[in-house]
């Protein structure tokens, strides 16, 4: 039996971000959930644990801070974030919450695929 492939969770409040992420992601054979916020982040981790998770930052309702904090204290260090940004400095946002890689937004899908095949391997 096969596994499934992994589960990449893409936390977003800019639709097109997430429609742009979600089909790079499927179509290098990744399965794909979607949130708009960290709290709805926090929900989906919970129907079902992702293997990896690209979170934005600035966010409504609960952005990409507080959702560390409180994915991190609920998982601890199990299940890895890259963050997407659009700020200056993307590497010192990632430091910031403790993320295994960044996305400096715009980014090129190449360098896309190759952060979450480094993270979590092939599909």
């Amino acid at each position: 039996m096969t596994r499934p492939s992994p589960l990449v969770l893409i936390v977003d409040d800019d639709p097109d971000m997430l429609d742009l992420v979600e089909q790079a992601i499927v179509d290098r054979g990744y399965r794909a959930a979607r949130a708009n916020n960290g709290e709805e982040a926090l929900a989906r981790t919970a129907e079902a644990e992702p293997q990896l998770i690209l979170l934005d930052m600035r966010m409504p309702v609960m952005d990409g801070w507080s959702f560390a904090r409180v994915f991190r204290e609920r998982y601890g260090r199990l299940i890895p974030i890259i963050v997407m940004t659009a700020a200056e400095d993307s590497k010192l946002r990632a430091d910031e919450v403790g993320a295994e890689a960044d996305l400096g937004k715009p980014f090129e899908l190449e360098r896309l695929y190759e952060v979450v095949a480094d993270t979590v391997g092939p599909p």
